[in-house]
């Protein structure tokens, strides 16, 4: 079912995520979804991509006022290290999630369409470094209607990324 804000918001997003792509001059496909699958999970098995080639853009905030946020990039597949390794990259004693309204008020994307591609460019994005291991990595597009494909070295290049070994683990390591 399709939310009319993330229609009206969205596009303007995805018009934004691709004059980043296009200003970017890399090679990327637009794949258009049906908003219900935007979640990893239901996208993979819906459209048949693989898990493991799948990125999910991740916001975090600090739980201290004044809040502090960035982007995380890690594969489907992997755990965020919020506990140790981002808290440690952002200098803070807590760290969690941002809410989905947060993450909305702050980038204009909505949970299952949250790309790299036209964030604030004051928020800092962490990049895991397992991801540049694929060869295409599919991403956000900017709302529940679209995805990425993308070679994953382009995430390496833009503004305020930094790529880090260590941000996510494997998640049966963490069971």
């Amino acid at each position: 079912m399709s939310d009319p804000n993330d229609s009206k918001n969205g596009n303007a997003v995805e018009r934004k995520v691709i004059d980043v792509l296009d200003g970017l001059g890399v090679p990327y496909e637009m794949i258009a979804i049906d908003p219900a699958y935007a979640d990893t999970a239901q996208f993979c098995e819906r459209y048949g991509f693989g898990m493991e080639q799948s990125g999910n853009t991740i916001i975090v905030a600090s739980k201290k006022e004044p809040r502090q946020y960035a982007a995380c990039v890690v594969k489907a597949t992997r755990r965020l290290d919020v506990n140790h390794t981002v808290k440690k990259l952002m200098g803070v004693p807590r760290l969690s999630f941002a809410t989905a309204e947060e993450t909305m008020a702050l980038t204009g994307m909505m949970i299952g369409g949250v790309t790299v591609f036209a964030l604030p460019p004051e928020l800092p994005i962490y990049v895991d470094d397992t991801l540049l291991e694929c060869d295409r990595v599919i991403l956000g597009g900017g709302s529940r209607s679209s995805k990425i494909l993308i070679a994953p070295s382009i995430l390496s290049r833009l503004p305020g990324a930094t790529v880090i070994a260590g941000l996510s683990g494997d998640p049966a390591a963490a069971t």
